[in-house]
């Protein structure tokens, strides 16, 4: 697979990562632990190299789980986990906290589960307005210096938070929400990473799946799934917002590919620095992802989604109202 450089950092990853999380948070029943050593297995036999966790995805489960698939090749991927939440007696998150021991703990505790001796890109998972990014980031960059962390990394970060961390410890990447149903970072934050030399990770690439083309108002998930909770997957939201995935399937078809495919050959498209880190628990559907490396958008291709987008209004937040609150803009 194509390989791509994060910014000016010269950390350099599979043009398309794998995010780790639905594999046992947050999307429904959770594979075993043999199951999710064996996907992304493959996924990294079939080229990818950039691999995101993080410690509150279980908590904790998912970042062993790549530590035990990866181990027999750890020199060859690029591994990206989280910090940010504090956790309380029963390993329950139990709210944000960037405290610098709690982030030196947090990083010893990710070592440990992912059975590595550093972690090559480590973001902050959600700014914390309990302490100032300058000491979140000269924490990471003492870590840096003890090479137990190779690159600092952002989550959900607006434009002043990025620029104040940036100038005591560079930002390799920055990871936010990014697809064709959510564009928010256009305005903002990609001129901000380009001038700076900021790679940008865009996950929930398919719309929390909702691009993929296999979700519609009729469907149902599980109660642990938590897109119960949003908006955007509302019936109603779901209902409004099928032109859109109308709209890309037009172009796929055009074009030969799926639509889950055109949405993400569309955000590697958008610039060279960008490395969307799209999920799943399925093969077939890792196999058709990974498909979207190999489409390529013409500028007229471009200009025609363009000019189709304009058209459609995307109903329904992305978050819950709690969530929300913990997003930097």
């Amino acid at each position: 697979m194509e390989k791509r450089k994060l910014g000016n950092g010269g950390l350099e990853v599979s043009a398309l990562g794998f995010g780790c999380m639905g594999l046992n948070y947050g999307r429904g029943p959770a594979l075993d632990k043999q199951e999710a050593v064996k996907l992304i297995r493959a996924a990294f036999d079939r080229g990818v190299t950039f691999f995101d966790t993080a410690e509150v995805y279980g908590p904790f489960t998912n970042e062993e789980f790549l530590g035990e698939a990866l181990a027999p090749f750890r020199d060859r991927a690029v591994i990206a986990t989280k910090f940010g939440y504090q956790f309380d007696a029963q390993g329950v998150e139990a709210g944000l906290n960037s405290r610098p021991e709690q982030i030196r703990a947090a990083a010893e505790g990710s070592l440990r589960r992912l059975k590595t001796d550093v972690i090559d890109l480590y973001y902050q998972h959600r700014v914390d307005p309990n302490v100032p990014i300058e000491d979140v980031a000269g924490a990471v960059k003492d870590l840096i210096r003890e090479g137990k962390v190779l690159h600092f990394g952002l989550s959900e970060a607006g434009v002043s938070t990025i620029r104040r961390a940036h100038a005591v410890q560079p930002v390799v990447a920055l990871q936010s929400e990014y697809s064709l149903w959510w564009r928010e970072p256009e305005s903002d934050l990609l001129p901000v990473l380009e001038e700076l030399g900021i790679g940008f990770v865009p996950f929930s690439p398919l719309g929390k799946g909702f691009l993929t083309g296999a979700i519609d108002a009729q469907t149902q998930f599980d109660p642990s799934d938590r897109r119960n909770g949003i908006p955007r997957f509302s019936t109603e939201a779901r209902a409004a917002n099928q032109s859109l995935v109308e709209l890309i399937g037009r172009i796929a078809q055009q074009k030969g590919a799926t639509v889950a495919q055109i949405a993400l050959a569309w955000l590697l498209a958008q610039q060279p620095c960008i490395a969307p880190i799209p999920g799943t628990t399925r093969l077939h559907r890792l196999e058709e992802n990974l498909g979207a490396a190999s489409v390529r958008l013409s500028s007229a291709d471009l200009q025609g989604i363009q000019l189709a987008l304009d058209g459609v209004v995307v109903q329904g937040d992305r978050y819950p109202a709690y969530l929300q609150q913990q997003v930097d803009r």
